[in-house]
């Protein structure tokens, strides 16, 4: 099961490296049209990435031992989104071994 994890964290992370650089070679960021930006679903799900980014930062907090550990993550999480969740979730699936367990990838390391 891990081998399967780890392949579908690396395809996020493959497929949001890909998505950004086309999205960022086509336009520029600061470039978005004001009717884009200012769409009521655009911004409902800006809130609705970022409360997601914030819920699984609590895991990263929850796992993490170090203050430094958790605001450089918060930091990467807040400005790369899911690149930097799916760099998170793939460092912690190669931590552990082949035969873990769900409890061994979520939980705290003694």
């Amino acid at each position: 099961m891990i081998w399967f994890l780890r392949i579908a964290a690396m395809v996020v992370l493959i497929a949001m490296l890909a998505v950004t650089s086309w999205a960022s070679q086509t336009v520029a960021l600061w470039n978005m049209p004001r009717a884009v930006a200012t769409h009521p679903w655009f911004i409902a799900t800006l809130f609705d990435t970022y409360f997601a980014f914030l819920s699984f930062w609590a895991w990263v907090a929850y796992k993490e031992t170090s203050v430094i550990a958790r605001v450089l993550w918060l930091v990467a999480i807040l400005l790369l989104g899911n690149i930097a969740m799916s760099i998170y979730v793939l460092r912690e699936l190669f931590r552990v071994s082949p035969n873990a367990t769900f409890q061994d990838i979520l939980l705290r390391r003694k």
